[in-house]
C-alpha cells in the first residue's frame, strides 16, 4: 500500500545562486539567475521513517514509496499510475560483447507511459495540482509529452504538448489518446519550449518543461532510489544514460547526497557517463572540447533518436560544473 507519511520539503533552492525561496508555490525557474531551482529536504526528520526495514514492507506504491523523499504534502494528490519500481535485467550477452560482464538495464519501458517521463510527470503533476495548478503546457519531442497528457489526465487538468512537427507519429498520437491540445511548430524542442512559455503568460497554464520548474527531477531521481535499494544499498560501478535535458542525471546523483546524509549508502558514487547522438550532442561537446560549465546551442540537430534531439539543455550547468558527477563523454 502506498505509505501514509508526509513529505520533509522544507523549501526550494537555486542550484547555482544558493537562494531560498519557499515551497509551497508554483515557481518555475530560479528568480536571481534564470536557472533551475531543487527541491529540498528535511532529511533528518525524513530519516525517520524512511529506512530499510520501512521500504522492505512497503510492498506496492512505485515511486510514492519513497514519499519521504517526494515533494507532495497531501497523500491524495499523488498520482499513481503504476509508475517505478522497475526492474533491473540481466544484459549477458551485450555484456560480453561489451566487455561488461555484470551489465543490467533498467527496465523503464515497464512504466504505464512506456518510459522514465512517467516518473518526472507523477512527481510534476501531482505537485501542480496540489499546489492549485488549473492547467499545465510543455514541449517535448518524445515521450514527456504522453506522459503529462496521461498525469494531466489523470489529475483532471487541460494539458497542451508544443511538439516539433517531424515527431514521431507514436508520440503525438499518444498524447492526443489521453486528451492533450498538440500543437506541431516547424522547428526544435527549444522553439517549442519558446512556444510553451508564451502559452503560459497567455493563458495562466503552468510550464512544466524539463528542469523549469523542480518537480520533474524529484520524480525522476527515483530510479537513483531504486538502484541503490535493488543493489542492496551500494551503487553500480557507472551508469549509461541517454541525455537529452539531462535531468535523469541530475536526479539519481540527487538521490545519491540524499541517501548517504540518511545514513543508507556510504560515500562512494558512480561513474555518471553522459551519451549523446552525434547530431546532437552540446554535452559531450562542451565536455571535451572546452570544459566549460555551460553548453552551447547545437546547431542542425539531427537524429532519429527524437528524445534525444534536445540542442540546449537547461541543465548543462548541473552536468557539467564541478559539482556535478564525474565525466564521461562516450
Amino acid at each position: 500500500m502506498l505509505p501514509d507519511v508526509a513529505s520533509a520539503l522544507t523549501h526550494l533552492e537555486g542550484s547555482a545562486s544558493g537562494e531560498t525561496y519557499p515551497a509551497d508555490g508554483l515557481m518555475g525557474l530560479d528568480p536571481a539567475d534564470g536557472r533551475p531551482l531543487l527541491a529540498r529536504y528535511d532529511l533528518e526528520r525524513a530519516g525517520a521513517t524512511l529506512t530499510r526495514e520501512a521500504l522492505a514492507v512497503r510492498r506496492t506504491g512505485g515511486l510514492w514509496r519513497w514519499a519521504e523523499l517526494l515533494p507532495v504534502r497531501d497523500p491524495a494528490h499523488r498520482l499513481h499510475l503504476g509508475e517505478g519500481s522497475t526492474p533491473l535485467l540481466a544484459g549477458p550477452r551485450l555484456g560480453t560483447e561489451l566487455g561488461v560482464p555484470g551489465l543490467l538495464v533498467k527496465a523503464e519501458g515497464l512504466n504505464p507511459t512506456g518510459s522514465f517521463k512517467a516518473r518526472g510527470m507523477a512527481a510534476a503533476v501531482s505537485r501542480a495540482a496540489e499546489l492549485g495548478a488549473t492547467g499545465l503546457v510543455a514541449p517535448s519531442a518524445g515521450n514527456a509529452g504522453g506522459a503529462l497528457a496521461a498525469y494531466g489526465a489523470a489529475a483532471g487538468l487541460p494539458v497542451t504538448v508544443v511538439m516539433p512537427s517531424d515527431v514521431p507519429a507514436v508520440n503525438r498520437e499518444e498524447a492526443l489518446a489521453t486528451g492533450a491540445r498538440v500543437l506541431l511548430l516547424d522547428g526544435l524542442i527549444d522553439e517549442c519550449g519558446a512556444v510553451a512559455r508564451r502559452i503560459a503568460e497567455a493563458t495562466g497554464a503552468f510550464d512544466v518543461s524539463t528542469l523549469k520548474e523542480p518537480y520533474r527531477v524529484e520524480g525522476k531521481k527515483t530510479m537513483g532510489l531504486e538502484l541503490a535499494e535493488d543493489l542492496g544499498w551500494t551503487l553500480p560501478d557507472a551508469i549509461v544514460y541517454p541525455t537529452g535535458g539531462g535531468t535523469g542525471l541530475v536526479g539519481m546523483w540527487k538521490a545519491f547526497e540524499e541517501l548517504e546524509a540518511l545514513g543508507l549508502i556510504g560515500s562512494e558514487r558512480p561513474r555518471m557517463a553522459s551519451v549523446q547522438a552525434e547530431g546532437c550532442a552540446p554535452i559531450v561537446r562542451a565536455f571535451e572540447t572546452t570544459g566549460a560549465r555551460t553548453a552551447e546551442r547545437w546547431e542542425g540537430a539531427a537524429t532519429r533518436a527524437g528524445g534525444l534531439r534536445v540542442p540546449a539543455a537547461v541543465g548543462d550547468i548541473l552536468i557539467l560544473g564541478p559539482a556535478a558527477p564525474e565525466r564521461v563523454s562516450r
